[in-house]
């Protein structure tokens, strides 16, 4: 993360014109060293005038006065370095007595942009090297020199600038964190999306693409032998790879744009249910679905969980298990939806493997994500049996 330009976090008067966040425009920091270097050298003229017991200016002074812009115009490329420089020239300017005045604007500036950019040690360093320069002058030129007048007026201005640093130093931390959480905050939203994409491709494909294969295996099978069964494999592998394309291009146009036209295909919740049950006869495993408890409307977001569980859970019978049948049981508790996929097949004696597949972590995660939970377990007979508790946040 590039880091803002200290002036833009000081009061109004240190801004620039803004150019993106966080920004100054290169050519504020000439404006602002040009209109600094004006009012230290012309108001210290002045106030030379009104001080006649100072030194008067001189060449040397004028240098010295202008050490200060020269050191904001390079202030965020070489901060240490302007800070020690304005420290010097402005300790030097004391130490030869010339009068108070404009002098300390300058000062002010890269004593407040070295503590906000962090330099805490050289920025008081800096600080001590002036208040010697002053005590060096007001021993040589001051008939009171360590009056309480003489001494505390410059100490406690100098304390006051380290203290607003400080006040800008902590907004510009808390305003560099707050930036950097939302930006973690972007970037886990935008992985938990890119899981969610991939979850849903994987859930309309490799369904899809089971049955299809599933079909085709069968057509080549019965090719030579049962010619008439051929047909009705082929309409399947037809009617699978419809709703496979169809289904992807409603995902592709939800994500192509927040408001896009609403899917082509029905929206997957459990009245899909009955279609995965057909398409899965297809395949050559018989689907039964049994329905207990009271059958009513639940939250989308529970319909479409219990749909792509239902829909995975077939699609791994139909891959893996060697099933021939298969039962879905959906029973509508008070706030709990609870879902049952067993097969007949030779599953459980796989299971550590299966587990640790993208499907079954994919259902597991959906209903994670919903505060249920998912299981997966042997059945009696060697085949599988997949449980998930979905909470319906109490809707009757």
């Amino acid at each position: 993360m590039r880091e803002p330009d200290d002036l833009a976090w000081g009061p109004p008067w240190m801004r620039g014109p803004r150019v993106g966040a966080g920004r100054t425009h290169p050519a504020a920091r000439y404006v602002l060293a040009f209109v600094v270097a004006v009012i230290q050298v012309g108001g210290s003229f002045g106030a030379s005038h009104g001080q006649p017991d100072r030194r008067a200016l001189d060449a040397l002074a004028v240098v010295l006065l202008l050490v200060a812009p020269v050191a904001i115009s390079v202030l965020r490329r070489f901060p240490l370095w302007a800070m020690g420089a304005t420290s010097l020239a402005a300790s030097s300017y004391l130490a030869r007595g010339h009068a108070y005045g404009p002098v300390f604007l300058g000062l002010a500036i890269v004593l407040f942009a070295t503590v906000v950019r962090g330099h805490r040690v050289a920025a008081w360093l800096g600080a001590a090297v002036v208040l010697a320069g002053d005590a060096a002058g007001r021993l040589a030129f001051d008939s009171a020199p360590w009056s309480r007048q003489a001494v505390g007026g410059l100490l406690a201005w100098t304390l006051v600038v380290l203290a607003v640093a400080e006040v800008g130093r902590s907004w510009r931390d808390r305003a560099a964190t707050y930036r950097q959480a939302a930006r973690e905050t972007r970037l886990r939203q935008a992985g938990e999306e890119r899981l969610r994409i991939a979850q849903e491709l994987h859930d309309v494909v490799a369904h899809h693409m089971s049955l299809i294969n599933v079909q085709a295996g069968v057509a080549l099978h019965l090719a030579d032998r049962r010619p008439e069964q051929v047909e009705p494999a082929l309409v399947a592998i037809r009617d699978a790879s419809k709703e496979a394309l169809t289904e992807l291009r409603s995902l592709i146009d939800v994500l192509r744009l927040d408001g896009a036209p609403a899917p082509r295909s029905p929206v997957a919740n459990l009245a899909g249910l009955d279609d995965i049950v057909e398409r899965s006869g297809h395949a050559g495993l018989a689907v039964t679905k049994t329905v207990t408890g009271q059958a009513r409307a639940l939250p989308a977001a529970v319909e479409l969980a219990a749909y792509r569980i239902v829909q995975e859970a077939i699609t791994n019978i139909v891959r893996h298990a060697h099933a021939t049948r298969a039962a879905v049981t959906l029973h509508y508790g008070d706030e709990v939806l609870s879902l049952t996929i067993e097969d007949n097949g030779d599953g459980a004696a796989r299971l550590p493997n299966l587990v640790q597949g993208n499907g079954i972590s994919g259902m597991q995660e959906r209903a994670r994500a919903l505060g249920g939970e998912l299981r997966v377990e042997a059945a009696p007979g060697g085949g599988l049996r997949v449980e998930a508790d979905l909470p319906t946040g109490g809707q009757h």
